[in-house]
């Protein structure tokens, strides 16, 4: 099993989430987040004054899937999140030892 966590954009969300489902991923955290990556921020404009917001809120979403079905839900991701600008986000992939259901004490798999 592995653990994908997506940085995105939080303009994307609802069309990723719509690209996972379409692909049965329908068990996800998501989580409201700030941070900056090679862009190092913006600058914007208020009341004739400039200033730099340097950390630009984004989604984060985490899923856990069986190993047969990581790649599929990585190139589902990257597609519906990508926009072509930089800030589009990032895909982590992270090994998972263990999953235990709480609620019945089913592990593995059958857990997700």
């Amino acid at each position: 099993m592995k653990k994908i966590e997506a940085i995105i954009r939080t303009t994307k969300f609802e069309e990723v989430k719509a690209a996972l489902e379409g692909i049965g991923m329908v068990s996800m955290t998501v989580t409201e987040v700030k941070g900056r990556g090679q862009q190092k921020g913006i600058k914007q404009q208020w009341r004739g004054a400039e200033y730099i917001v340097d950390l630009i809120p984004k989604t984060k979403i985490e899923l856990v899937v069986e190993d047969s079905k990581v790649d599929i839900v990585i190139v589902t991701l990257a597609e519906a999140a990508r926009t072509g600008q930089i800030g589009d986000g990032k895909i982590f992939v992270i090994p998972v030892e263990r999953t235990i259901r709480v609620r019945t004490g089913e592990e593995g798999d059958s857990a997700l």
